[in-house]
């Protein structure tokens, strides 16, 4: 399989930008998922680099099982479970008991995802510059 590391990690920053979008435009959830999906394929860009394969969608299991020579900060890993959250609920209405997930979501929540997602982009751009 070809690498394509730098392919995924232009994509984590389309992810990024569409998540800022969404926060401008007030559709909090979409911002909050398409921060969770920046940080993902971010974490896979890293993965690709190192030739491993990376299976999930969870954010902080994926940094959890990137090599310990990377040095994945704890801090890191707990940010990205704040971010994982977001995956299913902020997509689908089933993951409350009524209402839609565009209901729930919050301008603050959407910033933080975006922090969040942020940071993990850099950490991982940092390593794929090594």
């Amino acid at each position: 399989m070809p690498e394509r590391s730098k392919d995924w990690m232009r994509q984590a920053q389309a992810d990024l930008r569409h998540s800022r979008n969404s926060l401008a435009a007030g559709d909090y959830e979409w911002s909050c998922f398409s921060a969770q999906q920046a940080a993902e394929k971010a974490v896979k860009a890293l993965f690709q680099k190192l030739h491993l394969d990376a299976w999930g969608h969870t954010v902080s299991i994926l940094l959890a099982n990137l090599p310990p020579e990377i040095g994945v900060p704890k801090e890191l890993i707990d940010k990205a479970k704040i971010i994982d959250k977001h995956y299913i609920p902020a997509r689908y209405p089933n993951g409350f008991e009524s209402g839609a997930p565009t209901d729930f979501y919050t301008p603050g929540e959407a910033k933080t995802a975006i922090e969040i997602a942020g940071e993990i982009i850099e950490f991982c751009k940092n390593h794929l510059d090594k």
